[in-house]
């Protein structure tokens, strides 16, 4: 190595550290809003100011701002045209937009993970199942993710397993409606025993149609109440 590299390798080793450290800082805070907004705690319309988190998260407004953007792909923060950030509103719309990129994700996922399920991991999803139905309803959110999650795992594509991580963190809003509004969490704990069911018979029909229904009739139901 030459004088002259040497001499500017560590300031790139130090940029680079800086940069790591600022976008781990950043999904830290991501993960701490989008619980915040998933829970209501940010209602709808609630605006983020840059300066305000950044004090509160005793860090400067970078990270704020890349936690941001992160929340905007994932559709839970918008910005307006002077840049002010905002917890995204709850539409009828967007809800059905979410449940059917679900329906289509999910179902794809399944079908691939069947093959390779196997009855361990079937074991493992109807121990969620029976933590769902004990659980407080502020964790069924949680637990009914992780419960999905286990199903579809053994397809080993992440992409799309990344793809549904961030449908469910979106949808996860518009599920505490149902949980609240409707007579939904029987429902689901009646179609989640039907699946597994299906999934330990390896039937793959059966279980795409169960799961089809399962997210598709939730999306009609929340329809109803946001109208």
């Amino acid at each position: 190595m030459s004088k002259e590299n040497s001499h500017f390798r560590p300031a790139q080793t130090k940029d680079a550290d800086s940069a790591k450290a600022r976008g781990k800082r950043a999904a830290e805070i991501a993960l701490d809003l989008r619980g915040q907004i998933i829970s209501g705690d940010l209602p709808p319309e609630a605006k983020l100011g840059q300066e305000s988190l950044a004090e509160r998260y005793q860090v400067s407004r970078i990270p704020v701002r890349e936690a941001l953007r992160l929340l905007e792909a994932e559709g839970l923060v918008i910005f307006d045209p002077n840049k002010t950030a905002r917890v995204a509103p709850l539409s009828k719309a967007d809800m059905l937009e979410i449940y059917a990129m679900r329906v289509a994700a999910e179902t794809l996922a399944l079908k691939v993970a069947l093959p390779e399920l196997s009855n361990r991991q079937i074991d493992a999803a109807e121990e969620i199942q029976a933590q769902i139905e004990e659980a407080p309803l502020g964790r069924f959110g949680e637990l009914n993710t992780a419960f999905h999650r286990c199903l579809y795992e053994p397809a080993c594509w992440p992409r799309l397993l990344a793809h549904i991580d961030v449908l469910g963190h979106a949808a996860d809003r518009y599920l505490r409606l149902a949980i609240a509004g409707l007579d939904y969490a029987a429902k689901s704990h009646r179609e989640h025993h039907e699946l597994l069911k299906a999934c330990r018979a390896r039937d793959e029909a059966a279980a795409v149609d169960c799961l089809t229904k399962h997210i598709g009739e939730a999306g009609e139901a929340l329809a109803k109440l946001l109208r």
